[in-house]
C-alpha cells in the first residue's frame, strides 16, 4: 500500500533498476519535462478570453495534488506525511478565494498563477528526478536522486527508499525476477 510515511533504508540495502526501469524513468523524466515546458510557453497567458484558466493548467492538478507528499517527503527526507497536499490546496483555496473577491469569477489570474507556479515546481523536480534515477541507477525512489548524485560526489552514502507508489516498483521487481534465470 502506498504511504506518505518516510522510512529509509541503509544505503546499498535496494537494489538498483535495470535497463527497463531506467528506460521508464527516463520516459516519466522526459514527458515531466516536457509538461513543463507547456507550462512554461503560456507563463504569459494563463487566461484564455481573460476569464478562463488554460486546459494546460487545469491537467496537472489532480496527478500534481497525489504527487506533492511523496515528492516533499521522500525528496527532502522529512516526514510530513500528508501536510504537503493540505498546504498546497488551501494556497489554491485562498488563490481562488481572493481572485473571486476581486474579479467575481471562480477562476482568476491569481488561482491561474498559485497553481502554474505548484505545477512548474512539482513537474519540474520531479521531471530531473527521474532523468538523474535514470541515468545514475539510483536505487528505489526516484526522489532519492539528487541524494544518489550528492553521495557519488561527496562519496559520502546517503539512505534510500523503496518506491512507494506507480508502476516503477513492479517494473523493477519484474526485471529482477527475469534476470535471476540468467
Amino acid at each position: 500500500m502506498a504511504t506518505t510515511d518516510l522510512k529509509l533504508e541503509q544505503p546499498g540495502s535496494l537494489p538498483k533498476p535495470g535497463p527497463i526501469g531506467r528506460t521508464v524513468r527516463l520516459a516519466f523524466g522526459v514527458a515531466s519535462l516536457y509538461y513543463v515546458f507547456g507550462l512554461w510557453s503560456v507563463r504569459t497567458d494563463l487566461l484564455i478570453d481573460g476569464n478562463t484558466i488554460r486546459p494546460l493548467i487545469w491537467n496537472g492538478i489532480l496527478p500534481s495534488l497525489f504527487l506533492i507528499s511523496y515528492v516533499v517527503n521522500i525528496g527532502f527526507s522529512h516526514a510530513w506525511k500528508k501536510w504537503p497536499v493540505i498546504v498546497s490546496a488551501a494556497a489554491m483555496l485562498i488563490a481562488a478565494g481572493s481572485g473571486f473577491l476581486q474579479t467575481g469569477a471562480l477562476q482568476s489570474l491569481s488561482l491561474a498563477q498559485t497553481i502554474w507556479a505548484f505545477e512548474l515546481y512539482l513537474f519540474t523536480h520531479l521531471g530531473l528526478c527521474f532523468l538523474l534515477a535514470a541515468l545514475l541507477a539510483t536505487p528505489g525512489c526516484e526522489m532519492r536522486s539528487i541524494h544518489h548524485l550528492f553521495s557519488i560526489v561527496t562519496g559520502k552514502p546517503t539512505a534510500e527508499h523503496h518506491c512507494p507508489v506507480g508502476p516503477l516498483s513492479a517494473i523493477d521487481r519484474w526485471e529482477r525476477e527475469q534476470n535471476k534465470d540468467d
